[in-house]
């Protein structure tokens, strides 16, 4: 037989225990998988309380390395020109320091040269 009309509803009425414990039991259904999937992003580490100076860390590292190489030259640079105005014991000091940058450059250089591979790795890849 077909019935016209659609059963009747269950019973609607609830107690406000009822549905205290029904809210209580979706906040929690919610916030457990508020939890697992869709978990916070990763905030940067707290910087050191007695650091006076700090390095964005939002920065990539190729614009670290493409800074420090600048640097390095800047610094070489400035020990070269300055063992040019000194005297003999001093001289070789201020041109220690020029070397040992120009080192330290090539270093950061050749890094800079790995990321590019991988990056155009990964772009062939991809």
């Amino acid at each position: 037989m077909f019935k016209v009309t659609p059963n009747p509803p269950e019973n609607s009425h609830k107690s406000r225990v009822e549905i205290l414990e029904e809210q209580r039991l979706e906040d929690a259904t919610n916030r457990a998988l508020d939890y697992y999937l869709k978990p916070k992003p990763a905030s940067p580490p707290e910087p050191d309380k007695d650091q006076l100076f700090i390095v964005s860390p939002h920065i990539d590292t190729e614009t670290l390395l493409a800074n420090a190489s600048e640097d390095l030259l800047s610094i070489s640079t400035i020990a070269a020109d300055l063992a040019d105005d000194i005297d003999e014991s001093r001289r070789c000091v201020a041109l220690a320091i020029s070397r040992m940058a120009d080192g330290v450059q090539l270093l950061v250089e050749r890094a800079l040269d790995h990321l590019e591979t991988k990056e155009m790795a990964v772009a062939a890849k991809g």
